[in-house]
């Protein structure tokens, strides 16, 4: 009843499968593509607003978007009222956040997100939510039991301490109490069909490596695949390996915001997209098939009613970085999910969500990198490479971002990018036309903004 208020090989080989079951479990063998509602409708979002949304990314399924994403707060009854002695979560015997029916009707009578997953499901797409570290104070206060278990909530709880943005959720202990809050979670959300599960609060400062080893065993164990995701970040450096072994996106930021570069003064939060080139060089190391790293949501578009910050607008950034950003993505081979308003949807969002190139890009790629020991001239420059096609039939693509707030002619021989000397054909990605065949790239791009070639 809901209630309210690292050795042998026999070792290597276990080791290998351990892994590989892992990565079966929670497939994405190319980089997530989806939508989020948390960037125009933010806690407020109701199951209206985000079915008319996907109705939306559903028509664009054949373009690769696959997941329509919930992010925090669909337990909440009432999220315009953010002071912590009047939040009003809802959750059921067993302590289990379940849908604010007050928000999400189809959950009415413990159905939970089963309807809203069978609908996204009907037309091709996956549910994902949001979901916070560890176990509701609430839950632990009334000592609720954990279902499937003989463990009760203060079992699990470590009391010491909760999240360090949220002190509505104690950190869960490692130890098989805690784990059992998991299966009991994780067993849930598979009941109910989610397909992408973000997990909040664990890969920043403070670093739950429990906690997300626990989530993905839990995973594992409902036997339904689900994309594990972790939030925000980064994780410390010295536990990449360790995420990326229970984890499919992982961030390396805060949140990431329409904005070319933060006010003064700001310290790390919110991210804008000139330190994001940084970012995505520092780290496109880790990725490979089923490691992805995550640079957050793109904010383009109609970003209202209800941003999460800021007051309802069109994206802060110019035509040109809104192309910037999704290139750079799409070449980092990093998660695509769009934070714009879909029910009104503007041409440009369209033009990006639609751009086969650029999208193959990010989802096929066999390798990309920035490239290092530009040319004189590339100073306020940054070139990505990507290799498509087979090893007997290569297609290389760049990149090149013009950093600079003034315009800038880029003029280099194909020889110093690493092509073979000669004369090579190539194709401009974001019109599509051809361009005649030459021995060089030259370029001309405006402030912020970017130039994609396809080079044979």
């Amino acid at each position: 009843m809901p209630c309210h208020s690292w050795c042998s090989s026999a070792v290597l080989a276990a080791s290998l499968a351990t892994l590989t079951a892992l990565h079966a479990q929670s497939p994405a063998p190319s980089p997530p593509m989806g939508w989020t509602e948390w960037d125009a409708y933010g806690l407020p979002v109701t199951e209206a607003d985000f079915r008319a949304n996907a109705e939306v990314l559903a028509g664009l399924k054949q373009y690769g978007w696959e997941y329509a994403l919930l992010d925090a707060g669909w337990y909440e009854q009432d999220p315009t009222a953010r002071a912590a002695a009047t939040k009003h979560y809802v959750w059921d015997a067993n302590g289990r956040l379940i849908p604010a029916a007050s928000r999400f009707p189809s959950a009415v009578g413990g159905a939970g997100f089963r309807p809203l997953a069978g609908w996204l499901h009907a037309q091709g797409l996956k549910l994902g939510i949001h979901v916070m570290l560890g176990i509701p104070r609430q839950a632990v206060d009334a000592n609720l039991p954990i279902a499937g278990s003989g463990f009760r909530a203060a079992d699990a709880a470590d009391t010491r301490q909760t999240c360090s943005w949220d002190r509505e959720f104690y950190v869960v202990k490692d130890n098989a109490a805690g784990q059992a809050w998991y299966d009991s979670i994780a067993r849930q959300y598979a009941d109910w069909g989610v397909g992408f599960i973000k997990l909040g609060c664990v890969s920043d400062q403070p670093f739950h490596p429990s906690e997300i080893r626990q989530m993905s065993e839990a995973i594992r164990r409902t036997g339904r695949p689900m994309v594990l995701s972790l939030s925000p970040g980064p994780p410390p450096r010295e536990y990449a390996q360790f995420v990326f072994r229970y984890a499919r996106m992982v961030r390396f930021s805060a949140e990431h915001w329409d904005l070319w570069a933060p006010p003064p003064g700001k310290d790390g939060y919110p991210v804008g997209l000139r330190e994001d080139f940084d970012l995505f060089a520092q780290w496109e190391a880790y990725v490979k098939p089923g490691h992805w790293i995550d640079g957050d949501v793109l904010p383009d578009g109609w970003l209202a009613p209800h941003p999460p910050v800021g007051e309802p607008r069109h994206s802060r950034l110019s035509p040109n970085e809104e192309r910037s950003q999704f290139a750079l993505w799409a070449f980092a081979r990093a998660p695509l999910i769009e934070g714009a308003n879909l029910s009104r949807l503007d041409a440009l969002t369209r033009s990006l969500m639609t751009n086969r190139a650029l999208i193959d890009i990010d989802q096929h790629a066999r390798e990309s990198h920035p490239l290092t020991n530009l040319p004189r001239g590339f100073e306020h420059v940054r070139v990505w490479e990507a290799h498509m096609g087979t090893p007997d039939q290569p297609r290389r693509c760049f990149a090149f971002f013009n950093l600079d707030d003034a315009p800038v002619t880029l003029r280099a021989a194909w020889t110093q990018l690493g092509l073979t000397p000669g004369s090579h054909a190539a194709r401009d990605l974001w019109t599509g036309r051809a361009l005649a065949p030459s021995t060089g790239v030259e370029v001309r791009l405006p402030p912020h903004g970017s130039a994609v070639e396809q080079v044979r």
